[in-house]
């Protein structure tokens, strides 16, 4: 049974069997918030949630920074280059239920100097379509033994996000030979993913 984890938690990516995980699949999910709903006649064409293209993005740090822009796998750069890290593709709305985007992260692949691994997303042209995250619900992030389909963990964001037009979900880090997740959760004003990335290089 995947455990359900609360924000600032960490846990050690292992098998039931102790051996630390090889290949994960972090998924992460989220909802437009529903408009609420009108009385009588104008019931019937009530408003429809608003499109908001959230985007999922990996950072690989190297001693927690971020190095090389080169490092940042996202929906224009699918793959990082050593083949660790790889964007399952970009969702436009966040429509549907289950994972919105997925990121496949082969840990025994990820070179030793890296480690951190920060899933953030950002909601695209946040500030010119006046969107930001009080605006999501139900977002998620989980992570999953690919080599069996089994849940490990689930993070679900339940603070209130309001004007946050970024979102850093959760980190993989390197300790003590293994490999640990970070339930973080916090959100920032950063307009785009250029602004996540100076977060990170600072």
């Amino acid at each position: 049974m995947a455990v359900s984890l609360k924000k600032g938690q960490k846990i050690d990516l292992r098998k039931s069997s102790g051996e630390t995980l090889r290949n994960v699949m972090i998924g992460l999910g989220w909802d437009p918030v529903e408009p609420p709903k009108k009385g009588g006649l104008l019931g019937l064409f009530a408003a429809k949630p608003p499109e908001i293209d959230c985007d999922a993005s990996v950072l690989l740090c190297k001693n927690g920074k971020l190095e090389n822009t080169a490092d940042v796998v996202y929906y224009n750069n699918l793959r990082h280059a050593s083949g660790a890290v790889q964007h399952m593709g970009d969702n436009l709305t966040g429509g549907g239920d289950g994972d919105d985007e997925q990121v496949k992260v082969d840990l025994e692949r990820v070179p030793a100097d890296y480690d951190r691994i920060v899933f953030v997303v950002s909601i695209y042209q946040a500030v010119q379509r006046n969107q930001h995250f009080g605006m999501i619900r139900n977002a998620f992030i989980r992570i999953v033994d690919s080599d069996n389909h089994t849940e490990m963990c689930r993070f679900d964001l339940t603070e209130n996000y309001d004007n946050m037009t970024a979102m850093v979900f959760g980190e993989l880090y390197r300790k003590d030979g293994g490999w640990k997740f970070n339930a973080i959760g916090q959100g920032t004003t950063d307009a785009s993913l250029a602004q996540i990335v100076k977060r990170y290089q600072q």
